[in-house]
């Protein structure tokens, strides 16, 4: 039997973006201009990396110059929140009383200030911004006891996610950073099928919360670019949010992530992004200040 030859890596210089499939440098401008059209750019995330929120809002920067018409949708915020969101765009809210009722440190817990230079930007050129999770405890109930467990008032606007693939399953199980001792690979297989259920539910609620946003455009008006401020592991490879909008009719996507490498290996066979940034790391990774906590909110309140 022949080994798989894998392809040498490439140089991958620091500010440069890479196509992640052939390895090849892309240029700036065509890259941004492309993305410019999407109906959704994702742009993926290690939420404790300050350099990757930085990287976040210079390309949603660069993607307002050339579409101005913009919505930015953040995992970060449950969507019974959107009130909130949308008092701070409208300029009625300061800062401080902003995390305070967005309920920040309950439902995020990462330090506001890596985050706050994107929240600020979508407030001073009035971009909406979306609320695209649910509430936590759907999370917890539906990677227990299933989606039909759970009654249709219950589901917090979300419809069924479309069934993972074994590509997705074999992705989650080697995914270093979002692995804990029971969703491991040797773990007992209701525990991993737990834990899909759970990554599944969130994939599909940033995704149904896009096409909620879409959907409340009238009929005869552009459709707003929106921006994605998203995990990767729910980006990667189009197996979590890209394959559950796909399903819901939406496949004018794609994914923008990050390096911090000065090599890249292309991937001839699979593709993990439409493109990738190097960036540096310039401080160590942030502190979470606080875990999200469960709330009694079982319905959405925006509903």
């Amino acid at each position: 039997m022949t080994d798989t030859i894998k392809p040498q890596t490439v140089a991958h210089p620091r500010a440069t973006w890479i196509d992640p499939v052939t390895g090849k440098l892309l240029s700036f401008k065509p890259l941004m201009t492309e993305m410019a059209k999407k109906s959704v750019v994702m742009l993926g995330e290690t939420h404790d990396v300050a350099e990757i929120h930085r990287w976040q809002l210079h390309v949603a920067a660069t993607l307002y110059a050339l579409r101005p018409n913009m919505m930015m949708g953040f995992e970060m915020f449950p969507r019974r929140l959107q009130p909130v969101l949308d008092e701070w765009v409208d300029g009625r809210l300061d800062t401080k009383t902003f995390l305070e009722k967005s309920e920040w440190l309950d439902v995020w817990g990462f330090p506001a200030e890596i985050y706050l230079p994107l929240f600020h930007f979508c407030r001073q050129q009035k971009i909406r911004m979306l609320a695209l999770n649910c509430y936590r405890e759907l999370v917890s109930r539906i990677g227990k006891l299933g989606w039909d467990a759970i009654p249709e008032p219950e589901r917090d606007g979300l419809t069924p996610a479309a069934p993972a693939t074994d590509a997705y399953h074999a992705h989650l199980a080697t995914y270093g950073s979002l692995r804990r001792p029971n969703n491991a690979t040797n773990a007992p297989l209701p525990d991993r099928e737990r834990f899909m259920r759970a990554m599944q539910t969130w994939d599909r609620a940033f995704a149904c919360n896009i096409v909620h946003a879409l959907d409340e455009i009238p009929p005869a008006a552009p459709k707003p670019l929106i921006i994605g401020i998203i995990g990767r592991g729910h980006l990667e490879y189009g197996h979590g949010t890209p394959y559950q909008l796909a399903d819901l009719g939406i496949t004018d996507t794609a994914v923008l992530l990050t390096s911090d490498q000065p090599e890249w290996q292309p991937e001839p066979d699979r593709k993990m992004a439409d493109a990738i940034f190097r960036i540096d790391m310039p401080e160590p990774r942030a502190t979470r200040i606080a875990m999200p906590k469960n709330r009694e909110n079982k319905r959405s309140q925006d509903e």
